[in-house]
């Protein structure tokens, strides 16, 4: 790359950034989305608006988009976790199913009737289907409903969306390159992905935290910032190795890295980068913009605009009523989503980029997207009186129908023998999963790289028996792994006395399965050394002598993988709750991050007094980075601090919601706060209480910093706010909060 380039690049960054900077910040204070703020800055930038100097080179911006669509998705990927989706339940998968598969096929309805050919409605209908996690964060936050009952289920179905969208891409990409819709082939591209992202979870579950671990008094934050991204753009890069494309890779890394115990570390590092090349991936988006092709097309935006609201609203509201959610809450939900946004434009993108969009699409998209961006808020509000008229307008038979049915299904409770047989298949067949995706992988591991090695050494009659046993040798645990028996001990015995005795026929076929299962991986590596038949007896002969003669010695190195690998699945959790990291005797080490409504926050550790209240011992407290272990009596604790404490099971469980208990608001300093100094007057109705008993912060939104007061010698002294200080007349208090609101109680 000459200077000229170099100098054209840069120049181009200046220029979307410092456009960036400006119409966000009047945005905000419009009270409006930032994203929009960027597409105008994008609009604004092209060439399509001629006040201003346009970029020089669109290449340029088409790099940087790039790059902001893998830390967009590798950052989406670390809000997901596998985790937080087994604990969002099927309810929410059930509900994202319905929403993506119905606007999916709305959109491609309403795309083959306005014209668009067969892979562009495909392309439309994904692009429809995407409600925008963004956006309805903001709307919530700004209409001041994040406590709303229904938001959680919301926030569980976004996340489905979110692995949904990225199915969806692979599955759009196969269509696109092959220009056609196969059922065997799109199939193909499901199970190649689900192959891809089962194997890299594994993987990631078991190296990446071990490494962590080991080094992690040598990893800094700039270090860890640089293995995070590292990581980030190496699975990127295999990703488009295995045939799929970069985002996907970025987002499994997210995936992965969101379940370690250095997630949160790594959400914050990789943030300001997030909100660098998000910006520019948002500015680029607004560069396709084009008055003359929205001026065009003004009815079919007019029209996808209203296919969005119509269709989530009723597939949204569907969806929640189909998996048990009560009428209100289900409308509620169905008019929040009303909108599409970051995962439409990254599809547009995926599209334009493989040449199967019509250059009009992405505008078109963009444009239906700032206007259901604006119409949001107007649609979360009316859903109340929407939900009030649906009541009033259906029969009194279906309002009850509904009703029981909703309280069915959330109150529903199946017989316990029945609930422990769903428990032993559900790990049976996780198990399977897991342990089958990692032989294959070895098997095609071994084929890829120890294959050649052992032919170009190994004598022509050696080669292929050599490398058949040293490929057993790696696979025989995870052989065994298939075939380990899926009830325990303690479930057997339940059996036994709910029941009296306990019904063999679920192992029995489970275990036959199994066999199956590991006789066809056995052929797979015996095939090359044996004839078919030969290699078919030899197979099912080896798979008995595992399971009858190998079990004592597979079973412990099995049970120390399987350790290992749930330990690390649930490492933040367990660190949190102080499972698994057992001392001596039934001692657990927790650490317990203080919330902004823990009742000790602000006090000294000698004046919260743990021991005594809750039984436990701090023996480290952990801010901004920094780490005091055993700290002293006289540190004080503050709402952010992550304390290490030690107790038994039940005292750590005890306390954790009371050191963790967080405010509904905590005062900031905004539009309609100040920061400025009230005389206490001899009426107040402050004088003669403590700062505890004021109760400034829980009751009247406001935060005392300091407390000017005029000693008997004539000296002003500041006098820090803890809870016991008590209010005289003439203090001035120094506060933060709303002046109305603040006069009043002063």
């Amino acid at each position: 790359m000459n200077e000229e380039a170099i100098n054209s690049l840069i120049g181009d960054l200046a220029l979307i950034l410092m456009l960036g900077a400006v119409t966000t910040v009047l945005f905000k204070w419009l009270k409006q989305p930032v994203v929009l703020g960027y597409i105008v800055a994008g609009f604004i930038a092209s060439p399509h608006f001629a006040l201003v100097p346009s970029v020089t080179h669109g290449e340029n911006i088409e790099f940087w988009a790039q790059l902001g669509i893998i830390v967009l998705l590798f950052s989406l990927g670390l809000e997901f976790s596998f985790k937080k989706l087994l604990n969002v339940g099927g309810s929410a998968v059930v509900t994202a199913g319905i929403i993506v598969l119905g606007m999916i096929g709305f959109g491609f309805i309403v795309g083959k009737l306005l014209g668009f050919g067969l892979v562009d409605s495909l392309f439309l209908g994904g692009m429809l289907s995407m409600s925008s996690t963004t956006i309805i964060l903001k709307a919530l936050t700004d209409l001041n409903m994040r406590q709303r009952r229904f938001v959680p289920m919301i926030f569980a179905v976004l996340i489905v969306e979110d692995l949904f969208a990225v199915v969806l891409m692979v599955v759009l990409s196969s269509v696109a390159v092959n220009r056609t819709v196969e059922g065997g082939q799109m199939l193909g591209s499901v199970l190649k992905l689900s192959f891809f992202l089962t194997m890299w979870f594994v993987v990631g579950i078991f190296v990446i935290p071990l490494l962590f671990k080991r080094f992690k008094r040598l990893i800094s934050d700039e270090m860890m910032l640089i293995i995070s991204m590292g990581l980030c753009f190496l699975m990127a890069v295999y990703s488009v190795h295995s045939g799929f494309s970069l985002a996907l890779g970025a987002f499994v890394m997210g995936s992965i890295l969101a379940g370690t115990i250095e997630g949160k570390r790594i959400e914050r590092l990789v943030s300001p980068i997030k909100d660098l090349f998000g910006a520019v991936f948002f500015i680029s988006v607004g560069m396709m913009v084009d008055p003359a092709v929205i001026m065009q097309h003004a009815g079919t935006i007019t029209l996808l605009a209203a296919v969005v609201v119509v269709g989530m609203i009723t597939f949204g509201t569907f969806g929640m009523l189909a998996t048990g959610q009560p009428l209100k809450n289900a409308v509620q939900s169905g008019f929040a989503l009303t909108q599409i946004g970051e995962f439409s434009f990254i599809i547009a993108s995926l599209g334009t980029s493989l040449g199967v969009l019509n250059a009009s699409t992405y505008p078109i998209i963009v444009a239906v997207s700032v206007i259901t961006t604006f119409t949001t808020p107007f649609f979360i509000k009316r859903a109340d009186p929407a939900y009030e008229r649906i009541k009033r307008l259906l029969p009194r038979n279906w309002n009850r129908a509904l009703n029981g049915y909703s309280k069915t299904a959330r109150t529903a409770e199946m017989p316990e023998s029945r609930e422990i047989w769903r428990n032993v298949a559900k790990r049976y067949f996780v198990r399977l999963l897991l342990y089958s995706v990692m032989t294959f992988a070895i098997i095609m591991i071994s084929g890829e790289y120890l294959w050649p090695v052992i032919d170009d050494n190994v004598h022509e009659f050696f080669d292929e028996f050599l490398w058949a046993v040293i490929t057993f040798v790696f696979v025989i645990p995870f052989l065994y792994g298939i075939m380990a028996p899926g009830i325990k001990s303690e479930e057997r015995e339940r059996l036994l006395a709910l029941s009296g005795k306990v019904s063999y026929v679920p192992l029995v076929v489970m275990s036959s399965f199994s066999i199956l299962v590991n006789t066809i991986f056995i052929l797979i590596i015996l095939k090359g050394v044996y004839p078919s038949q030969v290699a078919l007896v030899a197979s099912v002969a080896i798979a008995l002598v595992i399971l009858l003669l190998l079990t004592p010695v597979l079973k412990k190195r099995v049970s120390i993988i399987e350790k290992n690998f749930i330990g690390n699945v649930n490492e933040r959790e367990n660190r949190r709750t102080g499972h698994g990291h057992t001392l001596v005797s039934d001692l657990h080490i927790a650490h317990i991050t203080v919330g902004h409504k823990c009742p000790f926050a602000g006090d000294t550790l000698r004046e919260a007094d743990l021991r005594r209240k809750y039984g436990v011992n701090v023996v480290s407290i952990e801010r901004g980075g920094a780490q005091y272990p055993v700290p002293k009596g006289d540190m004080r604790v503050f709402p952010g601090d992550t304390l290490g404490v030690i107790g038994t099971e039940e005292q750590i469980e005890h306390m954790l919601p009371i050191v963790e208990a967080e405010e509904e608001k905590v005062p900031t300093v905004t539009s309609e706060s100040r920061f400025a100094s009230y005389v206490l007057s001899q009426t107040s109705s402050l004088v003669g209480k403590s700062l505890r008993r004021a109760r400034l912060r829980e009751d009247h939104n406001a935060l005392l910093v300091a407390v000017e007061r005029t000693g008997n010698d004539g000296d002003t002294q500041y006098l820090s706010p803890t809870p016991d200080i008590v209010f005289a007349p003439g203090d001035i208090l120094w506060l933060v909060g709303s002046p109305k609101k603040i006069k009043a109680i002063v």
